[in-house]
């Protein structure tokens, strides 16, 4: 770009790397924590930072959650392939791809005004249905960064939340928590001597944690079946669990919101990471409109 191009950026020391440098496409702007009460928000960051997770109580409408539901039911199939994924349970992946009754869980303010101040420009990681069955036994506790081979303790690398589109009981699978553990070293593992609980939800409620705690999904002993929406975040310079590139197309993605299009990858992490051909990946989907 010419000096005279009103776009160009003046670039006089390395921090200045770090600034939006693009011409046409700028970055998404960051306005979710604008619609969050600001209190909400500190006490929210605050949970986080001592326990590892908080709980956002009916966070969505009882009418949400319905069309939620019903949308994933019609997809829902087959049963898990290991003792991880839950051999009683059923998981459908690429939901985005598939149906459009979900993006404004994907994209709620309170999840992304946390993500703006946890993991900056976020990218969407996975994005799952989980009905665990009755008659499932409880998952392995685990806690979801831990495929980056970073040595803990450390900050998460990823943020998860986990929609209730049934409501979480003692009995029905509810996802189980060991607070605190987001703080452990590489060497500590859960034992029966460390508190945890299950997240006892209302349908209509998320929990959110860091990608460091320790977790699992809960036994299933009562009759029904327990379904919930998995989101999961990461920082804008790692490699998302889901290709979403490949699982959902550009085709799609153009006819998304700009929240949605950014976490699937079509933005800039400054100065430059995620280009196409040296150009914002926007301009792939320019043609698209």
């Amino acid at each position: 770009m010419s000096a005279s191009d009103p776009h160009s950026r003046n670039l006089e020391k390395y921090e200045d790397l770090g600034k939006d440098l693009a011409g046409t496409y700028h970055q998404t702007t960051k306005r979710a924590a604008e619609k969050i009460e600001l209190r909400l928000l500190e006490e929210s960051l605050e949970r986080l930072a001592a326990d590892g997770y908080v709980v956002l109580e009916r966070a969505i409408s009882p009418e949400a959650v319905a069309q939620a539901k019903q949308a994933i039911e019609r997809l829902l199939g087959p049963l898990g392939r290991n003792d991880f994924e839950g051999l009683k349970t059923q998981r459908v992946y690429s939901l985005l791809q598939k149906t459009r009754a979900l993006d404004s869980l994907v994209t709620h303010p309170h999840v992304l005004a946390i993500l703006e101040k946890v993991l900056a420009n976020a990218l969407l990681s996975a994005c799952l249905a989980i009905n665990i069955r009755p008659g499932e036994e409880a998952q392995l506790p685990h806690f979801d960064d831990g495929f980056y081979p970073q040595q803990r303790p450390r900050e998460p690398l990823g943020i998860s939340v986990i929609w209730a589109l049934d409501p979480f009981t003692e009995t029905n699978g509810a996802t189980t928590v060991w607070p605190g553990s987001h703080r452990w070293d590489d060497t500590r593992r859960p034992t029966p001597e460390d508190q945890n609980f299950p997240v006892l939800m209302a349908a209509g409620s998320a929990v959110v944690f860091y990608g460091t705690l320790w977790h699992g999904g809960g036994a299933n002993c009562s009759s029904e079946s327990r379904l919930a929406l998995t989101a999961q975040y990461c920082a804008p310079w790692l490699r998302t669990q889901e290709n979403m590139s490949l699982a959902v197309p550009p085709t799609t993605v153009a006819g998304l919101s700009e929240e949605l299009q950014a976490l699937l990858g079509y933005a800039i992490h400054p100065p430059f990471m995620g280009h196409v051909n040296g150009m914002h990946p926007k301009r792939l989907l320019k043609s698209r409109d």
